[in-house]
């Protein structure tokens, strides 16, 4: 293998190099009557991990019971060499020694030494083993547990079986895959050579039995709603075009499950919830990908204080059953998700921030000036109302400083245009974000469901997206489902990947997805394995 400071091509030339040599040992092993490509079982009495934890508990238990003789607990771990054992896996590392050799091998579960002698498994097949397989060949062995003189639980084999050539290498065996770009293009081989990286996925499959465990104990129901739309929306985000060839229709990939799990609440449904892939034709960074995943939940009968509630019980649960506790170690800061949540409205949260009160402005005027005097630009310029004011003053002072759980509360109606408004103060919406370690989390609403007032923000929502040239239109047929009655509903949305990331102490998204996005390397690029 090439050393770390080679280039791309280089090392493109040398794994072609042993590619070549690999593929000389299959087609020599076909010519001998053996094709490994075609075995199609083996059979796996045990895990790696638990073969060394069982042998260790045995050891004990045999030490034990002795009670200090010698001789007895000898005779009595050979007689744990009886016990046959059927592992299989990826040999990793390789130490030859001539007739008897050690081969590293890791399963799902971990790895463990394996000891392969001529005199075991037949001098035929070892020549066959030391010419003709490599490290990463996947492999069965049947054996006995014991440890070695040096002190390293093994399996000393009896017979070994070839089940799939590799016939590429792996990275340099103690280095690993560092280079990070390809880590993630090729994550299949990032989990061979990271094994930790496997931990931060089965930790993501844990945290979504968690979220619907909480949510199915609380007497929620879980659904599926469409990913094709036949609507472009007028939400702000972008959404993925497609065209439907039966139909000869254009469809759009969904950027949210929440219309769909609104009209459910309408049919009857008391409290659903969705688990589900969203897409956005949007930017990438550290906490986004155009195909995310999203939880959303609906609860007739309560507002966005009962989903507050909600959320903050359920992250402290998740933490406690996924990390053991709910005081968390994220970038190097604890984050106490334990304690009771801050909760301040957005007018405290720019006051106690950037000490500016929005109660102080008279008028439209006065915010933008106050604006003005302390440098916060305004997306919508002179037509700028307080509510956007506001809202920038937030983005610009506020948020980079909401370390720990905190929740964010009343929004303006200017950019909330699916919350029901504060009957005390129509200029805000009963609508809560919540931020941890500087970063929005989640949203929730009590939910519009005056079909009127819907209709005339939605026509507002449309004819903005249309201005900047989309073909939004208004979903017509969800008013309708309004039109028909929506109790009075508390609705919540999360991105599932963000709080993978904070449970796994994760710093970008694209640790906590199998696969990211990513942009195609160029074809004759070289293929860059290794810093």
């Amino acid at each position: 293998m090439s050393e770390n400071n080679s280039t791309p091509v280089q090392e493109e030339q040398d794994i072609n190099i042993l590619k070549k040599d690999r593929l000389d040992k299959l087609a020599s092993l076909r010519e001998g009557g053996f094709d490994p490509y075609q075995t199609t079982k083996f059979d796996v009495t045990a895990k790696a991990a638990d073969l060394k934890a069982q042998y260790e508990k045995d050891e004990a238990e045999i030490t034990a019971a002795a009670d200090g003789d010698e001789e007895k607990i000898k005779a009595d771990l050979e007689k744990l060499h009886e016990n046959t054992v059927r592992i299989a896996g990826r040999i990793m590392s390789w130490r030859n020694m001539g007739k008897a050799n050690f081969i590293d091998v890791r399963d799902a579960s971990d790895r463990i030494q394996v000891y392969v002698r001529s005199n075991d498994v037949g001098a035929e097949l070892f020549k066959q083993f030391k010419k003709k397989w490599d490290i990463g060949d996947i492999i069965g062995i049947e054996g006995f547990v014991f440890r070695t003189m040096k002190g390293e639980i093994s399996i000393h084999a009896k017979s070994i079986q070839l089940l799939s050539k590799s016939l590429l290498p792996l990275p340099e065996k103690w280095h690993g895959l560092k280079n990070q770009d390809m880590r993630y293009r090729q994550r299949y081989l990032d989990l061979i050579v990271n094994p930790e990286v496997k931990d931060t996925f089965v930790k993501r499959s844990r945290i979504i039995k968690e979220v619907r465990n909480y949510l199915d104990n609380l007497g929620y129901t879980e659904v599926d709603t469409p990913v094709l739309h036949t609507l472009e929306i007028g939400a702000a985000a972008r959404p993925f075009i497609t065209h439907h060839n039966t139909l000869d229709i254009d469809m759009y990939m969904r950027i949210e499950t929440e219309l769909y799990l609104k009209r459910l609440i309408v049919g009857g449904f008391d409290r659903v919830y969705e688990v589900g892939r969203i897409f956005r034709n949007e930017g990438m960074d550290t906490s986004h990908n155009p195909e995310f995943t999203s939880v959303e939940m609906y609860q007739a009968y309560t507002d966005y204080i009962g989903m507050m509630d909600l959320i903050e019980n359920m992250y402290r649960t998740i933490a406690m059953n996924v990390c053991g506790t709910a005081k968390i170690t994220y970038q190097g800061i604890e984050i106490d998700m334990e304690s009771p949540w801050e909760r301040l409205t957005m007018v405290e949260a720019v006051k106690k921030y950037a000490g500016v009160d929005y109660n102080d402005w008279a008028d439209d005027a006065a915010a933008r000036d106050a604006a003005k005097e302390k440098g916060v630009e305004l997306d919508e310029g002179e037509n700028s109302t307080k509510g956007h004011v506001l809202i920038a003053f937030f983005d610009a002072f506020v948020e980079e400083k909401l370390i720990q759980p905190t929740i964010i509360y009343d929004y303006p109606v200017e950019n909330s245009p699916l919350a029901k408004r504060k009957p005390s103060n129509p200029a805000f919406t009963e609508r809560f974000e919540y931020f941890i370690y500087c970063r929005e989390m989640g949203n929730a609403f009590s939910e519009l469901n005056d079909p009127i007032d819907q209709k005339e923000r939605f026509v507002k929502q449309v004819e903005a997206k249309r201005a900047q040239g989309a073909n939004a239109e208004v979903d017509e047929d969800f008013i309708t489902a309004l039109e028909y009655g929506l109790p009075p509903t508390g609705g919540l949305g999360f991105g599932l990947d963000r709080l993978v990331m904070l449970l796994t102490d994760s710093a970008s998204i694209r640790d906590v997805l199998l696969f990211p996005t990513m942009k195609p390397i160029p074809a004759n690029s070289g293929r860059p394995i290794s810093e």
